[in-house]
């Protein structure tokens, strides 16, 4: 799984902030799939570029503003591909090994 599709997963469920994301990532997705703060705010704005989500900026009181992301239409296309995809078969582990 990419960590793409794994952020669009979870801005298709709830949209958030890329801290926001990555707390849900360590409490949900996290088992599955490792990343870092850093990674997911690079890969947010790559898939921004990419126009698989929109994001807008959300001022605080008292702290830096935040921006919050959401999928878009184009992002709902990759996401809707990429789980229609058929992925390659795991490798099953024999039990007389």
């Amino acid at each position: 799984m990419a960590l793409e599709h794994a952020l669009l997963a979870a801005l298709d469920e709830r949209s958030g902030s890329g801290y926001e994301l990555a707390r849900r990532f360590d409490k949900s997705i996290g088992f599955f799939h490792s990343a870092t703060h850093q990674q997911i705010y690079r890969v947010l704005r790559r898939m921004e570029e990419r126009g698989w989500i929109t994001g807008r900026t959300v001022p605080q009181d008292g702290r830096p503003d935040k921006k919050v992301y959401r999928v878009s239409a184009a992002g709902r296309t990759e996401l809707d591909r990429w789980i229609s995809q058929p992925s390659d078969p795991e490798q099953l582990r024999s039990d007389l090994a």
